[in-house]
């Protein structure tokens, strides 16, 4: 055998070792992964198994996949059991429901960053009778076969306004629905979700209860072992709003590409800088330059306006290309592009008739949306979701034509349109 031989095969050994050890080292780190509760509970909560991700999505029919929709879901409404209930936060404000089906079949897989949306009949405070009222909630968990998970934040009456009433969904969520309570929910929507291909490092910016959707797309790629490198900021005023915090940490531990960025902005005397967060403020771009690598990152953000407002631009100024920016307010209603639809000059008004109420507008494009416009003029309307999923704000056009900024995802009756997502390509009368 002659030297060159003799090396060849010395290192081929080689490599297989390292080969078999990185294998180990890779199921074992997954293992443990599966171990740990990626749920997000509680401290002291029930630990729950992981289950097997859902298979991924199928081809579909083109006007499915513009509505953001699984070709293995539902239509219509579907009936839930909320298995169980955890509080998240040290101040109860926010509560999971772990929700499973009623009818006992399997769930279809969905986009991490997806939400659903729910049908309730809520009583009315004042005694009368009850209402049906259509509210949006991401899943704030990965996807699983057996069950879905949202996390809702109680809201109270605006600050120093005890006379305006709190949030009547939430509160419901919150006081009436107890275990084995039942829920009707539509199929995961939405057009704010993970995009599964490239390996551009992930950025998520999550600002308050926007940390939901974002805590899904966090847990599936950790559920994953997702190589990606993947940053999380994490915004609200102290630790009494601090969610899901033990979960968080664990992660940031078991995966070294997870990195978790706690930002306090009115710390309280007993949060500890550098263990329970990591800066004071706000979450911004100074933060960001100062924090993150060089080279191009994939952003997703959510949260409250004032952030909304003020970081997504700062990000396009930046020059992040708008492609690497995905965004989403709270409803949820997908803003992906909106301030720059918003700002599309309309070089021929058109005229918008509201037949019940007798008012015509000019369309001048500065109202974002046929519900903006009615809204403006203080015109009432049942809306839901502001992202065409739930239906509710459906309005039948009695002359004209109206063109959509995305696809809806909700059912509509022939000769009718979805105000919160549709603007004017004609003159138009509506019934209102």
């Amino acid at each position: 055998m002659s030297n060159a031989t003799l090396v060849l095969l010395i290192t081929m050994a080689i490599l297989a070792q390292v080969a078999a050890v990185g294998l180990f080292g890779w199921q074992r780190r997954r293992t443990r992964l599966q171990q740990l509760d990626l749920s997000g509970g509680a401290a002291g909560s029930e630990v729950r198994p992981a289950l097997a991700l859902s298979r991924q999505l199928p081809e579909a029919e083109p006007a499915l996949v513009a509505a953001g929709v699984s070709p293995a879901a539902w239509s219509g409404y579907r009936e839930f059991r909320i298995e169980r209930r955890v509080v998240e936060d040290e101040g109860g404000a926010v509560c999971s429901f772990y929700l499973v089906p009623a009818d006992g079949g399997t769930l279809p897989p969905y986009r991490p960053g997806q939400y659903l949306t729910f049908r309730l009949e809520v009583s009315d405070p004042a005694g009368g009778s009850p209402k049906t009222l259509v509210r949006c909630y991401s899943l704030s968990d990965r996807p699983r076969t057996d069950c879905y998970r949202i996390s809702v934040k109680r809201v109270p009456s605006p600050p120093g306004r005890s006379d305006l009433p709190p949030g009547v969904v939430s509160n419901y969520l919150h006081d009436q629905l107890q275990e084995c309570a039942t829920l009707s929910a539509r199929a995961p929507a939405g057009h704010f979700y993970l995009t599964e291909d490239g390996a551009v490092p992930i950025v998520l910016i999550a600002g308050g209860i926007g940390m939901t959707p974002l805590l899904c797309i966090l847990n599936t790629l950790t559920h994953r072992a997702d190589p990606r490198e993947v940053w999380l900021f994490y915004g609200v005023r102290n630790g009494a709003e601090h969610i899901m915090k033990e979960h968080l940490d664990a992660l940031s531990k078991i995966q070294a590409n997870v990195h978790v960025q706690v930002c306090y902005s009115q710390p309280r005397p007993d949060d500890r800088l550098g263990t329970d967060y990591q800066h004071q403020g706000f979450i911004n771009l100074e933060l960001l330059r100062r924090t993150l690598r060089f080279g191009r990152h994939e952003f997703y953000v959510c949260g409250p306006p004032a952030m909304m407002e003020s970081l997504v631009p700062a990000l396009q100024v930046q020059g992040v290309a708008p492609e690497d920016i995905h965004y989403e307010s709270f409803g949820p209603a997908s803003l992906n592009q909106r301030q720059v639809q918003n700002t599309v000059a309309v070089t021929d008004p058109v005229a918008v008739r509201f037949s019940g109420s007798g008012k015509t507008v000019a369309w001048d494009g500065c109202a974002g949306s046929l519900l903006d416009l009615a809204e403006s003029q203080g015109i009432s309307v049942d809306s839901g979701c502001r992202a065409g999923s739930c239906g509710t704000c459906e309005t039948r056009i009695e002359a004209g034509e109206v063109e959509y900024r995305q696809q809806p995802d909700a059912d509509l009756k022939p000769g009718h349109c979805l105000l919160c997502i549709s603007t004017p390509k004609t003159d138009l009368t509506l019934a209102l």
